[in-house]
């Protein structure tokens, strides 16, 4: 008999696949591959998602409020809409990512990278972007309200408005 490890199964079974409107609420999906999966409309609501491989998939308007997402992979993401309110992404990597409307209101973003992310009209109300590599991303109406901006990396960033 073979012998599958649990990153194993997840690969096989989830990395690449159509798995709009799911609800995964429940599971454990540590170090999960989900890598060019499509999670649009999905919900993910304060699961556990250590990280987690998202590269390349498709989670517009998914839920994942409350969720931690802390070292998860989402270079490259599409985040359209997404509900990441009050999510743990401390040290994920989003470089390249699109997260175009995207409410990350109180979401911990502390020491993640952002390079090149597109976070046009994004809710950062009192988001924590301490130590975040923001460089060369795209902030066009996006609202930073109450954030904490603690040596944040804005250089080349564009459509941010001092206030």
């Amino acid at each position: 008999m073979m012998e599958i490890t649990q990153a194993q199964l997840y690969e096989r079974l989830l990395a690449g696949k159509n798995l709009a409107g799911i609800d995964l609420t429940g599971l454990n999906l540590r170090f999960a591959d989900l890598s060019q999966a499509n999670l649009s409309y999905a919900n993910l609501r304060g699961l556990d998602l250590y990280e987690v491989d998202f590269h390349g998939s498709n989670l517009t308007l998914a839920n994942l409020s409350g969720a931690r997402l802390c070292g998860a992979q989402l270079t490259k993401a599409r985040l359209i809409g997404a509900n990441v309110s009050d999510a743990d992404l401390s040290g994920a990597r989003l470089v390249g990512a699109v997260l175009i409307g995207a409410n990350l209101t109180r979401a911990n973003l502390s020491h993640a990278v952002l390079t090149g992310a597109i976070l046009t009209g994004a809710n950062l109300t009192f988001a924590n972007l301490s130590d975040a590599d923001l460089r060369n991303t795209n902030l066009t109406v996006a609202n930073l309200s109450n954030a904490i901006l603690n040596t944040t990396d804005f250089a080349g960033v564009t459509g941010l408005v001092a206030s």
